[in-house]
């Protein structure tokens, strides 16, 4: 059986959770029954060496972000036609809108889309970007043969707003199970590192400094949870969560939290930042489809405390705490439920949520989906 050649087109390849699960499902692809390659729309950013340190060729069509042009589609057609793939993956919006256009005047290549937004209406979208979504919506009856949603939330989401809800499957991000992972001594090392005691409690919050996840009502539920636990120790990082950051030292400052607070900026160990966690935490309050950080912390056997947006409450199951967004008082409170359970039982919590998500986010039973998927498209349309 000849291999099943997938063109994967993706808006960018900047650092991302979009971009960080391309680069896993392409890390895991069988490359005995599949061949790939990616076409990035605007220039290439880190992500794209790192897809091409597996072997998969990268190009890009140099694209300004939020200019497209016919001169655009039309480059894109041409590289179709140049590759002649069986089957056509798009990732984000731009890239489902471009390649759907594309792939019309290349010869209409079997294509899935893939959305991995949540709500697109609460995500406050220039106007660009909203009439992409709107023409996708439209334009999803006709020419993809699957949309990709990775969380039911985006698939709800969309679905209401005019995609064709018959083509929608969801699959969900999948994880390294073995490389993420407990890991004692990088708790005892990264605690130490920190100047923090082997016994505080610690909770985390990995992710960058945006409206969307809403670091201030956790600083606020850091306030009111150390007004009874003094000892517990907060430890942030994320692109511009750092003491340089004016409005979030500012917010520190007032709460009287700089001596329990760790600002780490962005970081390349985020497993072992992990693992020195007794409790992870998403506080986003909008717009979150798949929160990756909470399957991460998950996987490092650490329980999560997550606000009830997206797919999060889906993703702890019954091994965390779901509480509503924008409620510092039922985070505090929902942290200090968990802490008192003590060590062990934290510990058994944590056992769960690494289970979970080896049952239902694991890397590969995510691939396999995927191949199904392109295998699906490939073999209908030569049939």
């Amino acid at each position: 059986m000849a291999k099943v050649s997938v063109l994967f087109i993706t808006t960018g390849l900047y650092v991302g959770g979009a971009e960080m699960m391309l680069h896993r499902l392409l890390s895991r692809l069988d490359t005995k029954r599949f061949s790939a390659r990616v076409i990035s729309l605007i220039a290439l950013g880190p992500v794209s060496e790192q897809i091409r340190s597996l072997g998969v060729p990268v190009d890009t069509l140099g694209m300004t972000p939020g200019r497209p042009t016919p001169v655009s589609v039309l480059g894109l057609a041409r590289a179709m036609r140049r590759y002649r793939p069986d089957v056509i993956q798009t990732w984000m919006y731009h890239a489902d809108l471009l390649g759907a256009l594309a792939t019309r005047l290349a010869g209409g290549i079997p294509m899935a889309w893939g959305i991995r937004h949540s709500d697109p209406g609460a995500q406050g979208y220039g106007p660009f970007t909203s009439l992409t979504i709107k023409a996708c919506a439209r334009l999803s009856r006709w020419i993809p043969k699957r949309i990709v949603c990775c969380s039911e939330a985006s698939r709800l989401a969309h679905a209401a707003i005019g995609y064709d809800r018959a083509k929608m499957v969801v699959i969900p991000n999948g994880f390294d199970v073995d490389r993420l992972r407990p890991d004692s001594t990088a708790r005892q090392e990264v605690r130490r590192a920190l100047g923090i005691s082997a016994e505080a409690p610690v909770i985390g919050l990995v992710g960058r400094f945006h409206p969307q996840k809403d670091h201030r009502t956790f600083i606020e539920a850091a306030r009111r949870l150390s007004t009874v636990r003094p000892e517990t120790r907060f430890v942030l990082c994320g692109e511009q969560v750092t003491w340089d950051n004016r409005d979030l030292s500012a917010w520190i400052d007032e709460a009287e939290l700089r001596p329990v607070c760790h600002l780490l900026g962005r970081r390349e160990d985020v497993p072992r930042l992990m693992a020195s966690f007794d409790l992870a935490t998403s506080t986003s309050s909008y717009g979150e489809s798949f929160a990756n950080v909470v399957s991460e912390a998950m996987s490092c056997g650490v329980p999560c405390v997550v606000t009830n947006v997206g797919d999060s409450a889906h993703i702890v199951g019954e091994t965390g705490v779901v509480v509503p967004p924008k409620d510092p008082l039922a985070l505090a409170r929902a942290w200090g439920q968990m802490l008192e359970l003590g060590t062990e039982r934290i510990g058994h919590a944590g056992e769960a949520a690494r289970a979970r998500v080896q049952r239902h986010f694991n890397l590969p039973h995510v691939v396999a989906r995927y191949e199904a998927l392109f295998y699906e498209l490939a073999y209908g349309a030569r049939r």
